[in-house]
């Protein structure tokens, strides 16, 4: 099973989306500092995660939840909290 996530900053205003097959482990990365694109934003909470069938399903899910629309249903999630 593949996971979609969407993760968000403590403390700025930017939300990750990506899809993993270990959700848990990649936010420890994420959060560590250990991968490029979201180092200068860590720390960070998960505020979605959706499992797919198949990697192909996934990145569909991917970029519904990249795309205006997606982004703007995760921000109202983010705020919920």
């Amino acid at each position: 099973m593949v996971w979609v996530y969407a993760i968000s900053s403590l403390d700025f205003n930017y939300i990750y989306v990506r899809m993993s097959v270990n959700v848990s482990e990649r936010l420890k990365r994420h959060n560590n500092r250990r991968e490029r694109t979201t180092r200068p934003y860590a720390p960070y909470k998960l505020i979605y995660k959706e499992e797919c069938e198949n990697r192909i399903e996934a990145r569909k899910r991917e970029k519904y939840w990249k795309s205006g629309i997606g982004k703007e249903k995760l921000r109202e999630l983010r705020n919920e909290e």
